[in-house]
This record gives structure tokens, sequence and C-alpha cells, in this order.
């Protein structure tokens, strides 16, 4: 008698990063026309852009337009590369003193020699929407109300979306970097998970990963994280962008996480592209939108 075959692994819940953000931002737009109704305030986002890096413009061209899509405003300055130090710096005190800019975005990566942390430091912590001032990472390590990295912001709220109770979960994030890594390990922390932090260096790191029930990688190395590294039913967000050759002459956008093998284990898993990208476009407005509301006085909901 032949042995019953094994039933087939169930494919993971893709979460639908980009239908997520749509959802909220559609929401933002009404909270913004209440806004600006109370206040008769325009939330303005100012957007500072050095050098000629094809993505970065692609990617700050598609923040102006979802600003005015939710009803802000938004200003971009593109700047050379050959931008000095004093240049960039003296444009960031202008915004600064900007009544009508309540939100100012630097995109990185700049171009060198440019000082990014100087550059930083420099942006009012009251308007830095993208949650990287000092000041803004400190209120957020001891757990007061702060404006937070757009990146760890939506990935907590991707979780929240699925419904994932969060208190006690063993959550491991991979990646230390101030950006996503370190504040997303707080985020986590605030929502009483037991958090461990790790990254390309840490020892039996796939050890580390079989053990999380929530597995969040930002690494910047495409296919790290292999299926058989994940626990069965565990949820991974992967904050990962990576483009690799697609072996037919072209390239194609992945995520740190190796997908197809990850996808017939994880309980949930977020794609690459679609997944988390949209999410830290929708926290920027809202960010944008809770700096306004900060700084004129004025409610944002």
């Amino acid at each position: 008698m032949n042995a019953s075959p094994l039933p087939r692994p169930v494919p993971a819940r893709v979460i639908d990063g980009k239908a997520v953000a749509a959802a909220r931002t559609q929401a933002l737009a009404q909270r913004v026309a209440g806004f600006r109704e109370r206040t008769g305030v325009v939330p303005g986002l100012a957007v500072v852009l050095v050098g000629d890096d094809a993505a970065s413009a692609i990617y700050v061209r598609r923040k102006a337009r979802q600003c005015e899509a939710v009803g802000m405003r938004s200003v971009q300055h593109v700047l050379p590369g050959a931008t000095t130090q004093a240049e960039l710096l003296a444009l960031v005190e202008r915004l600064n003193r900007d009544p009508d800019v309540h939100g100012i975005l630097v995109q990185l990566p700049l171009p060198r020699p440019l000082d990014e942390a100087a550059i930083l430091a420099a942006v009012d912590p009251d308007k830095d929407v993208d949650g990287f001032h000092t000041m803004n990472a400190g209120r957020l390590a001891l757990g007061r109300p702060a404006l937070v990295p757009c990146t760890p912001l939506g990935c907590l709220l991707l979780l929240r979306e699925l419904g994932v109770a969060l208190r006690g979960k063993r959550a491991l994030v991979v990646g230390r970097s101030v950006i996503v890594g370190r504040p997303m390990a707080q985020l986590l922390l605030m929502e009483d998970c037991t958090v461990t932090i790790a990254h390309r260096h840490s020892q039996d790191l796939a050890m580390l990963c079989r053990e999380a029930d929530i597995l969040i990688v930002a690494v910047g190395i495409p296919g790290l994280i292999r299926g058989d590294w994940i626990r069965p039913g565990a949820v991974v967000i992967d904050v990962g962008i990576n483009r690799v050759d697609d072996g037919a002459g072209g390239s194609r956008i992945v995520g740190d996480v190796a997908y197809d093998e990850a996808a017939h284990v994880a309980g949930a898993i977020t794609p690459v592209p679609g997944g988390v990208g949209p999410m830290t476009i929708a926290c920027l407005l809202e960010n944008t939108l809770a700096a306004a509301a900060a700084i004129e006085g004025g409610a944002a909901a």
C-alpha cells in the first residue's frame, strides 16, 4: 500500500502594503481637509535633493505627487551635486524659518563630501518628518512622543493591520541601522515584544531567525534569509530593496528574504516591491500632518 502524499505547504498570506498605504492615504486626505478647514493652514513639505541620482529623483517626484494628492503643499529643492556643505546648511536654515514649511526631508544618500550627520542635525526637530534627528531618536528611545522614522513605523502599521497580537511575541530585527533597525526595535519594545537585534555579522543567524515569531529584515543583501531559516507560521517583513540581474540582460527588484522559499513557510510575508515601500511614503505624509498640527496648534485628527 502506498503511503499517503504529504500535504502541500500552505502559501503565506501576502501583506499588500500598497493596498494598506492607499487606504491610509485616502483617510489622510480627509484629515488634511479637516485640518485646513479648522486652521486655514495648508501643511507644507519641503524635499531637498542634491545631485542627479536617478532613483532618488524618481522617489522625490513620487513623494511630491502623493503629497499634493492629499491636499498638502509640496516644494522641491533640487541642487547640483557640487553643492557645498555651507550652501546646503543655509537652505536647511531657510526652511527651518519658513512658516509655510512644516516638514523637511533631505533625500539620502547625499553625495560626497557632504556630511549627512551634520545636515540632518541642522533640521528643526519639529520639522524632522523623517525622524532622523537625535532629538526625535532620543524621544523614541525614552518612549516619549516623537516623529518616528517612516519605514519602521510603516512596518509596525502593517503588523497592526494583520491583527497580530504583538505582546510577548519573539521579534527579531535583522539590521541595526539608525534609519530602520534600531528604531524598529524600539517600536517593537513599546509593543511589549521580546526583541533581539541581529546583523550580517551575527553568529548563527539562521538559528536566531528560526526562533522568531516576527522577523523584520533590513540589511541590503538580496536573498540573505532563506526559507528554511523561518519559523513556520512566522510573520516576515522584508524591508530590503535590491536591484539584481534578471538573467535576461535586465534587472529586477528583490528583497533581503528569498521570497519564493519563505512564502511556503511563513504565515504572512511582504512582497518586494509592493510591501513596505508604499507604507514609507504614507507614513511620511502622516508625519507631515502631525508636524503641522504641533507647529500650528491644531488637531491632526
